[in-house]
């Protein structure tokens, strides 16, 4: 269930285009939403007033972008001006917006990304990929040359997984009541197990390690279709996510460090090792980290 979203705007990006996109879904229809501006610190106090004016303006040009409700009416879904609050933080992006969200106890975090890899995001000083590491909720990244569509294909990574099947769940939950919705498992690399390769190919759903999810999907009456394939895992699912024309793509993205350590970088996924990051930021569409 998601009932609580926390956005976090800057002023660029498309993170008010990715949430009126969800808010287009009918299970997002009571969600509460706080739009979040975080100003960092500045040398003067004079600075850091005009900082804080910026962040006010940024906040309100954000909520003017999104789908709420007003008097004149809406052709499209909006939410109530009750469900969207805005929050003004000082401070160091990369720890109040992970610090925002256990504050909130928000369901998922989404935030744009300039799609930055390895020590790139590093030198730069990515706040996405630092949040993302982080952050112990599902996060939504959108890259600042994506498109964000109308959400109707959902791509779900699938390996049998824990954080596999949330993010099957998670996709079940954004599809359910939603007239048209298709949701794509895919299975990269399949454990042969009674089974050939070759048959795998061309029955995707013979596959024993989907069988499980596909019951699930057929029990909620939905549209899927399965696809299987060989290769590196990250650049084969943004090759399926392309071919198949996926609005948002879905996978697990586990915390692999002990409880005592999450407060530390996790250097693998940091230098972008891991397929979750190689998918965030190659991946043509939106990409919701489930954890």
């Amino acid at each position: 269930m998601i009932r609580k979203i926390l956005v976090a705007v800057s002023g660029t990006g498309h993170t008010e285009e990715m949430l009126n996109a969800l808010i287009d879904l009918p299970c997002i229809a009571q969600a509460q939403v706080t739009l979040l501006h975080v100003v960092t610190p500045q040398a003067s106090a004079q600075d850091m007033v005009a900082k804080q004016a910026e962040g006010v303006e940024i906040l309100k040009n954000s909520l003017a972008k999104i789908h709420v409700c007003r008097p004149e009416g809406a052709n499209t879904a909006c939410l109530k001006p009750a469900q969207v609050t805005t929050m003004l933080r000082e401070g160091d992006p990369k720890d109040v917006v992970p610090r925002v969200a256990d504050e909130l106890a928000v369901d998922l975090i989404i935030m744009g990304s300039r799609g930055l890899g390895r020590l790139r995001a590093i030198l730069e000083n990515s706040v996405s990929q630092y949040v993302f590491q982080l952050a112990s909720r599902p996060m939504l990244l959108v890259k600042d040359d994506t498109y964000v569509e109308k959400i109707q294909r959902l791509l779900v990574a699938y390996d049998g997984s824990p954080s596999a099947k949330q993010s099957l769940e998670m996709a079940l939950f954004l599809l359910q009541d939603l007239k048209g919705g298709e949701l794509v498992l895919a299975e990269v690399n399949p454990p042969l197990q009674g089974v050939t390769l070759a048959e795998l190919l061309q029955n995707p759903e013979a596959s024993p390690v989907l069988a499980e999810a596909i019951q699930k999907i057929r029990q909620r009456g939905l549209k899927y279709r399965c696809v299987v394939r060989e290769g590196d895992p990250g650049v084969t699912l943004c090759e399926i996510a392309q071919e198949v024309a996926a609005d948002l793509v879905l996978l697990g993205s586990p915390d692999r460090r002990p409880t005592i350590a999450r407060s530390l970088v996790d250097l693998d996924r940091l230098l972008g090792n891991s397929v979750s990051d190689y998918v965030r930021v190659h991946a043509d569409s939106p990409v919701l980290l489930v954890r």
